[in-house]
């Protein structure tokens, strides 16, 4: 294409494919041929549409910013904001915008996007119905939430964006209802059997799905009903809400074309060709308003590809679109979701295979060719960690067996056969980068963390479904990857862990000014806060510690999946008085909580409301009992047998020293919970050796193991000392416990860490049991000393978290589901008796043989009572 200096090209959007686009030719137009003027109708400069439902996690509307520093500098590229464009004349190639400017132009891009669809539902109009597309209309909605008298909402659409919205409701302390018209939540990704489980994992969230009908009717509710609203189904069902959120797809955005006389699709959307131009020379279109082979693409990946191939066309190329990437991955109500490729089978003759595990909640299905050679696509649900390896792959010969492709790792490390991974397979569809792109910038620009291969490469910048893969391809070119904890501190956590110990620092915000760069983020604020309580640095709750703490820690207790808390005091060796028995029983009956012995010798209360809480503690707290750290990455127990007091085959006292184990240990902060037994003989009734901490007695004296763990991947622990006296015993606990708390990665178990310890600082391998018998028994780093006064300083400073908080009115002021109405019962949680204890509703169904008056009157609010501002 001829390109004279000064053409002038206006792209009408400002979205996040319009901004590609616009970076896109910046990057090939080097000698600025285009003048490039852009409008945009919205107040705000293009933003991360993708991310947009991080509004209510806290983001700003400033962290979703996408547009570069000096992208507009006034001289070649000028962005107009808050100006639509509103004709297209295209005999005199002009566009007439919204403030009466007349601008001309050479070539037109349009990149308007597309439009919230709302069903032509009676009512739809009303106050208090809203859209889910832009940052508009979630200040919109959340603004309504606070207004909200019953605190229900509703979500028209079980889509991804439908469930995007709901499980925003979700956080804004509304109960939610998810009404969608197919036979499945999201029909287009996910087939019927991993429909089924998404829908179990969202109800059992606290969400309610009417599937199979649709919203026929809003309309205002009578002045003395508590709903303002009434949503009518198509099944008759009435459901009285505070607000509805239409979000049951897009259409595109394609009037300026129709008026301008360009032919549009039969579903709508700009006609144009592979080089994304209309049958008007100058006119193109990209993005979603766009229409390609009778196909309009929702998502951003294709859009992008859109733009760069534009781009290149208007600097002089001829590159083409080819087929879009219409691959998803997304975390849906806290569920992980993907679909890539043929996921529905349509292909002739495709097989597929299928894993369903009900039990650990998680379905994952492989599309394959009928010859069983070819992978076409697939689905997960509720474990999505080998999406970003298989996802390349779709189109190509299986690199193994596909029912072990699908065999989840656990490790979240979202690995797979990436060494399967041929040069050209797309590693980042968003940006259309290949393998070889990756391998190449890795070795040409030595390259060695993600952060680093993002920002040469652009991959891992738009979804960021793909940056686990970035990782594993960075290993496997042979890179030593840097272990920085995060964007924000190019340090590893045990070297954070040193800089705050040795200089002293006492808040995230010093520690982040001096050595680190930006806010911090979920991954380094949890981190830097159990840097700063395994340090003895004050009560978790207390100042700008409060703000760092993850959910659990925030609150000293485990939120479950329908919003309640559950408390575990502390039973030292699982040692328990009758007179505290009975107390946890009439704390349990009082409160009605559902009433659980774990396999760490303690006693479960689940089903507490945030605002319970505090009474709760008080209750155990005068009973004599403490927190037990469930909540936290703490010494959760040290389990024990009854020992040589009782038990005809021991031989030491292994309850007494379980006891002592653990209220030394109590409360030490660590990067992950370590979990610790004692046997009284080898016949292992403690079940030592499956445990971070075992010892075991011997006729001589006791047998330390460390390392082990059970979960998804069980670990024997490893023999580290044998035939110690007690006293030599406790004083390796001590350096075992400071040394892996100093020492090991974020969120690191001591079993990985205990193997990581066989790979020497050259790579050579080390025996680490001999390595670990050198720093804790023989002082070889000259360290023991420190190790054994930091446990003493524990010791010493220990003080109980759950009276703590009691004993201060300032922390108890946390401890309220909404902070308008501090007395009010979280609506949306609600109970059903099964076996004579209460449990969650799941399902929306109720138990064989259970009344449904079993929901308790105290989950329901009051006719009227303004509930408000959620606290979490």
């Amino acid at each position: 294409m001829e390109t004279n200096s000064g053409r002038r090209l206006v792209v009408v959007g400002n979205g996040m494919v319009g901004q590609h686009f616009v970076e896109a030719l910046r990057e090939r137009d080097v000698d600025r041929h285009w003048q490039v003027t852009v409008f945009g109708e919205e107040p705000r400069q293009a933003y991360d549409r993708v991310a947009l439902s991080s509004y209510f996690d806290g983001a700003s509307p400033q962290s979703l910013d996408l547009v570069a520093s000096g992208c507009y500098d006034g001289h070649g590229y000028r962005l107009h904001l808050d100006e639509a464009v509103i004709a297209v004349d295209r005999a005199a190639r002009t566009v007439t915008t919204s403030h009466g400017r007349t601008v001309g132009y050479d070539a037109l891009v349009l990149a308007t996007g597309s439009a919230a669809f709302v069903p032509p539902v009676p009512g739809a109009d009303l106050p208090g119905c809203f859209v889910y597309r832009t940052l508009d209309d979630l200040e919109a909605i959340h603004a309504a939430a606070r207004r909200a008298r019953t605190r229900v909402g509703l979500v028209v659409g079980g889509g991804l964006l439908g469930l995007e919205a709901a499980r925003a409701l979700r956080l804004l302390g509304l109960a939610v209802h998810v009404v969608e018209m197919a036979p499945r939540l999201m029909p287009l990704q996910v087939d019927e059997g991993g429909g089924a489980l998404l829908r179990r994992l969202v109800e059992e969230l606290g969400v309610t799905v009417h599937l199979g009908t649709f919203a026929a009717a809003v309309t205002e509710a009578a002045p003395d009903q508590a709903a303002p609203r009434l949503v009518t189904l198509g099944d008759g069902t009435e459901l009285p809400v505070d607000l509805v959120v239409f979000a049951a797809g897009v259409r595109p955005r394609d009037q300026l074309a129709r008026d301008a006389g360009l032919a549009v699709g039969a579903r709508g959307g700009v006609v144009v060709d592979a080089g994304c131009r209309t049958a008007d020379a100058a006119v193109h279109a990209i993005g979603e308003c766009a229409c390609i082979d009778g196909t309009v693409y929702g998502l951003v990946a294709p859009g992008y590809a859109m733009g760069s191939v534009l781009a290149d066309r208007l600097a002089g190329g001829n590159a083409e679109f080819r087929a879009a990437d219409t691959a998803t991955k997304l975390k849906l109500l806290g569920v992980d979701v993907a679909s890539f490729g043929d996921a529905l089978a349509t292909t002739d003759g495709a097989l597929e295979v299928t894993v369903n595990d009900p039990v650990a909640g998680s379905y994952a299905k492989l599309v394959v060719s009928d010859d069983a050679t070819t992978l076409l696509g697939g689905v997960l649900v509720g474990d999505a960690s080998r999406y970003a390896a298989l996802r390349p792959l779709v189109g190509r010969p299986l690199p193994g067996d596909p029912l072990a492709m699908l065999a989840p790792r656990g490790d979240g490390a979202g690995g797979g056969p990436v060494g399967a991974l041929p040069a050209d397979a797309m590693v980042c569809s968003c940006h259309a980068v290949t393998r070889e792109a990756i391998d190449t910038a890795i070795a040409g620009s030595g390259l060695t963390t993600v952060a680093e291969v993002k920002e040469c490469t652009k991959a891992g910048t738009g979804c960021g479904s793909c940056v686990p893969l970035l990782s594993t391809l960075l290993t496997e070119s042979g890179v030593t990857v840097d272990k920085a904890l995060c964007e924000h501190f190019d340090h590893s956590r045990a070297e954070l862990f040193d800089l705050v110990r040795v200089e002293r620092i006492a808040t995230f915000s010093e520690l982040v000014d001096r050595y680190g760069r930006g806010r911090g983020c979920d991954v380094c604020k949890p981190v830097v806060a159990s840097i700063l309580a395994s340090l003895g640095n004050g009560h978790i709750l207390d100042g700008e510690q409060a703000a760092l703490q993850d959910t659990n820690d925030a609150f000293l207790a485990n939120i479950q999946r329908n919003g309640t808390y559950s408390v575990v005091p502390r039973i030292p060796g699982g040692e328990i008085t009758p007179e505290k028995l009975i107390a946890i029983g009439t704390v349990a009956r009082d409160f009605d909580l559902y009433t659980k012995i774990t396999g760490g010798q303690r006693i479960d209360l689940l089903g507490a409301r945030l605002e319970q809480l505090p009474a709760i503690w008080r209750r155990l707290v005068d009973a004599g009992f403490e927190s037990g750290h469930a909540y936290g990455k703490a010494l959760r127990t040290v389990k024990s047998c009854v020992g040589s007091t009782w038990c005809r085959y021991g031989v030491q006292d292994s309850l007494a020293l379980a006891i002592a184990l653990e209220l030394r240990y109590r409360g030490i902060r660590s990067p992950h919970k370590i979990k610790a037994a004692v046997s009284g003989c080898a016949r292992e009734c403690a079940e030592a050796r499956g445990k971070d901490i075992g010892v075991i007695a011997t006729e001589n004296g006791w047998n330390l193991y460390v390392g082990g763990n059970g979960g998804f991947r069980p670990r024997h622990a490893d023999l580290l000392l044998a035939d110690v006296d007690t006293e030599t015993l406790v004083r390796t606990i001590d350096r075992f416990i400071v040394f892996y708390v100093r020492t090991a990665d974020r969120l690191q178990r001591t079993s990985s860490w205990v193997e990581s310890l066989s790979t020497g600082p050259g790579g050579e391998q080390v025996d680490g049991l001999d390595y670990l018998r050198s720093v804790l028994v023989d002082d070889a780093l000259g360290i023991a000393a420190e190790l054994d006064a930091a446990i003493e300083r524990h010791v010493g400073g220990y003080e109980d978290e759950w009276a703590a908080v009691l004993a201060d009115p300032a922390r108890l002021s946390r401890f309220v589901s909404f902070v308008n109405a501090p007395d009010t019962p979280d609506p949306t949680i609600t109970f059903v008796t099964e076996r004579g204890q209460p449990r969650p509703v799941l399902l929306g169904l109720p138990v064989a043989g259970t009344p449904a008056a079993a929901v308790p009157a105290a989950a329901v609010p009051a006719t009227g009572v303004a509930v408000g501002i959620p606290t979490r």
